[in-house]
């Protein structure tokens, strides 16, 4: 993993002076990063959402689409075509049932955030065309319609061999609102676009991740840890295929948060200072 660059700080007041007693709880959620293939020459590009400014969580930020596990996630009757749910919770470290909610949670956040829609008619098909499924889509998102209602309405399979598994980040204990996300990588499907059609983005864009990193250098956009370095990894690699076939190592990475001077930075398992973070973050009570 790359090392945080100096300047990757935390908007002032981003999080409380004080650790919370007790700290949030991580509510499961599921990001999914959204590839094609760009020039040959100039490697992939994914697919980018800058967040309403104000929302509660990370807004202004620009991150890939994802939200939160519903308990609905964990409805077992849908048709299902790839690895299966003990493959996944080995991936993952977590347990069978939770590893089926995660991947109903990225295919149906994926659906909901930019109308992409990782399923099929059949296990060797894939949905080309989404507009017949606009007005689920917004049932989706308005909780009036469960995913395995959706696809079983619909005769479709959820396609669980499209993704593969990436990253595992658990937000700081110093913040109020947390998530233990689990990353996940998809192509997106031939004859589908995704768009900017959800209340939580003010924006997409696709972006080349060397180009999206030079921008938030140059104070274009803003970038949370995960993002930052989920996009210097895809930097990495030369197409779309070759990102899906790496075989990742998932471990649970859980940055702190130290004051440096006047600013918050964000220290990782194994960088300097890690364990030495301050559980308390006023300037008037440091050493």
């Amino acid at each position: 993993m790359r090392e945080l660059p100096k300047e990757l700080t935390l908007p002032s007041g981003f999080v409380p002076p004080e650790i919370p007693d007790p700290p949030a709880t991580p509510k499961d959620a599921a990001t999914v990063m959204l590839v094609r293939d760009a020039d040959p020459d100039t490697g992939l590009e994914v697919f980018l959402q800058r967040r309403v400014l104000g929302m509660a969580f990370a807004g202004g930020m620009t991150v890939f689409p994802g939200g939160g596990v519903d308990r609905r996630d964990a409805d077992t009757s849908l048709a299902w075509h790839g690895p299966p749910p003990s493959w996944w919770a080995s991936r993952f470290a977590c347990d069978v049932g939770l590893a089926r909610s995660l991947v109903c949670a990225a295919v149906r956040e994926t659906f909901e955030e930019s109308g992409v829609l990782l399923a099929g008619p059949s296990e060797e098909s894939v949905v080309s065309d989404v507009r017949p499924f606009a007005e689920a889509r917004a049932q989706l998102v308005n909780r009036e319609l469960s995913l395995a209602g959706f696809l079983a309405e619909s005769g479709l399979v959820l396609r669980a061999d499209l993704l593969r598994p990436w990253a595992n980040w658990v937000t700081p204990v110093e913040e109020k609102r947390r998530f233990d996300a689990r990353f996940f990588l998809a192509r997106v499907p031939e004859g589908q676009r995704p768009d900017g059609d959800t209340s939580e983005a003010a924006d997409t864009r696709w972006g080349r991740p060397t180009q999206t990193l030079d921008d938030w250098k140059a104070g274009k956009v803003g970038l949370l840890p995960p993002t930052w370095t989920t996009l210097a990894e895809l930097e990495e690699c030369t197409s779309v295929a070759d990102a899906m076939s790496r075989d990742r190592r998932i471990d649970k990475l859980m940055p702190r948060v130290a004051r440096d001077g006047d600013v918050l930075r964000i220290v990782l398992p194994g960088d300097a200072g890690y364990d030495t973070a301050a559980s308390h973050l006023d300037p008037s009570d440091r050493s």
